[in-house]
C-alpha cells in the first residue's frame, strides 16, 4: 500500500523555478485557516515536515488596492519556498488583474483559489464554498486567474467543497470544468458548505473525484478528517486521491506533518511528543510570532487561541490553563508553562478532532442565488476582505 503513494509534482517555471517542479516526495499541503496559518505558523510545520503550506486567505480586491494588511499576510517567512499564496475572488477581471500584480511583482509561486470556505461573510457575498454553483461564474473565474498566472509560469490550483448543500453538490462538474481550464490540481474538503465541520467528511466523494477526474490527468488532494499519519494513509487507500491537504488536524499539533512523514516512510512508530516536548514546540512558536508580527503584544494576542489546543488532554493546572489563555509575554509564557510536570502524550485524547466543529446550518447566500446555475452573476457587494 505504501509503496503506491507516489510523490506529488506542482510545475513551476517562474523565475524561482525555472524550468523546474516542486515535488513533495510527502505529498501533504497545510491548508491555509484564518488567523492561523501566517508566516510564523507555517514555518513550524514545516520545520515538521510540511510539503506545501499555503497563506492564509486574501482577497483579490484588497490585493489590487493594495492593502498593507493583506501584504502582510502573504508575506513569505524565512527561506519560505515555494511562496503559496490562496485567492478569493468573486470577479474574474479583479481576480486577473491580483493574479497579474502577483506575477509582476514575483510575489508567489503557486495560486491556489478558494472555492471551499463555508463562512457567513464569504458565502453571502456568493464567494467561497456558494460561488461554484454559477458554473459560468465558477469557470470565468478560474480562466481569468489561469490566463494571468501562465504568463509568470505559476500554477493555479483549486480547493472546493462537495457543494453547497445535499441537494446543490457542485464538485463534479467545477472540478472537471477546472481541470479543462488547466489548474493543477484539485483538492475536496468532503464536506457540504451547510455541513460546516460537523460529523465525519465522506471520503466516498473523493472517490468519486479521483474517477471522474482520470480521464484529464489532474491530480486530485483529498480534506478531511486527518487526524494522524494513519489516516492520511487509509484516505489514500481508500480514495486513490494522490495527496492529503491538512487543516484542523493540526491545530496545537504541528509534529502531525512529522507523524504524516513518518507515516508515509513506512515507519510504524507515531509521533506523540511528551509534554516537556510539547511545551519546546510552544515557545518556539511565540518566539515565532514575535518575529513575525514584530510586537510581542500582538504576537500573545495570537497564540492565545493555540494554548487550549496544545496543552488538550494532558493534565495541567486549572490556573496555568486559565493564565496561558491570557499571556501577554514570552517571559510569563516560559514561567508558566514551567510549572507543569512532564507526562506522555495522550494519545486517545490528544488525536481527537479540535477547532472549529460547529454544527450543520444553511448556507448564507445572495438573494435569489439558487434560481438559476446559468446565471453569470455580477456580485455588487464588496469583497475586500482578507484572511477567511
Amino acid at each position: 500500500m505504501l509503496t503506491q503513494v507516489k510523490p506529488l509534482r506542482l510545475p513551476i517555471s517562474n523565475g524561482n523555478f525555472k524550468n523546474n517542479e516542486v515535488v513533495l516526495d510527502t505529498p501533504v499541503v497545510l491548508a491555509p485557516m484564518a488567523g492561523i496559518t501566517n508566516a510564523a505558523f507555517r514555518r513550524l510545520c514545516r520545520e515538521q515536515g510540511a510539503g506545501l503550506f499555503v497563506s492564509e486567505m486574501v482577497t483579490a480586491r484588497a490585493l489590487i488596492e493594495r492593502r498593507e494588511e493583506t501584504f502582510r499576510l502573504i508575506k513569505p517567512g524565512v527561506g519560505e519556498t515555494p511562496r503559496s499564496i490562496q485567492l478569493y475572488a468573486v470577479d474574474p477581471v479583479v481576480l486577473g488583474k491580483a493574479v497579474d500584480l502577483l506575477g509582476s511583482e514575483n510575489l508567489a509561486d503557486h495560486i491556489d483559489l478558494n472555492f471551499g470556505c463555508p463562512v457567513p461573510k464569504v458565502t453571502r457575498r456568493g464567494g467561497g464554498a456558494a460561488l461554484p454553483y454559477k458554473r459560468r461564474l465558477f469557470s470565468a473565474i478560474v480562466e481569468a486567474a489561469i490566463t494571468a498566472a501562465s504568463k509568470y509560469g505559476i500554477p493555479v490550483t483549486v480547493k472546493m467543497r462537495v457543494g453547497i448543500d445535499s441537494d446543490h453538490q457542485t464538485f463534479l462538474e467545477s472540478a472537471k470544468s477546472a481541470a479543462d481550464l488547466g489548474v493543477a490540481w484539485v483538492a475536496l474538503h468532503a464536506r457540504t458548505a451547510a455541513q460546516l465541520y460537523e460529523g465525519k467528511s465522506d471520503w466516498s466523494k473523493i472517490t468519486e473525484l479521483v474517477e471522474h477526474l482520470a480521464p484529464t490527468g489532474v491530480p486530485v488532494l483529498g480534506n478531511g478528517d486527518i487526524w494522524s499519519g494513519l489516516d492520511a494513509i487509509n484516505m489514500i487507500s481508500q480514495t486513490g486521491c494522490a495527496g492529503v491537504v491538512v487543516g484542523r488536524g493540526c491545530l496545537g499539533r504541528p509534529w502531525l506533518f512529522a507523524d504524516l512523514v513518518a507515516a508515509f516512510n513506512g515507519e510504524q512508530s507515531r509521533v506523540n511528543p511528551n509534554l516537556f516536548e510539547v511545551r519546546k514546540v510552544m515557545l518556539r512558536h511565540g518566539q515565532l510570532l514575535v518575529e513575525y508580527f514584530e510586537n510581542e503584544d500582538r504576537a500573545m494576542r495570537n497564540i492565545r487561541k493555540h494554548m487550549a489546543w496544545y496543552l488538550k488532554g494532558f493534565s495541567v493546572p486549572r490556573e496555568i490553563r486559565s493564565s496561558l489563555g491570557m499571556v501577554s509575554s514570552l517571559d510569563e509564557m516560559e514561567k508558566l508553562l514551567s510549572g507543569v510536570s512532564d507526562q506522555p502524550y495522550p494519545q486517545a485524547v490528544g488525536d481527537a478532532p479540535r477547532g472549529r466543529s460547529s454544527h450543520g446550518r444553511p448556507v448564507s447566500l445572495p438573494d435569489g442565488w439558487l434560481n438559476d446555475p446559468d446565471e453569470f452573476a455580477t456580485i455588487t457587494i464588496d469583497d475586500a476582505i482578507s484572511g477567511g
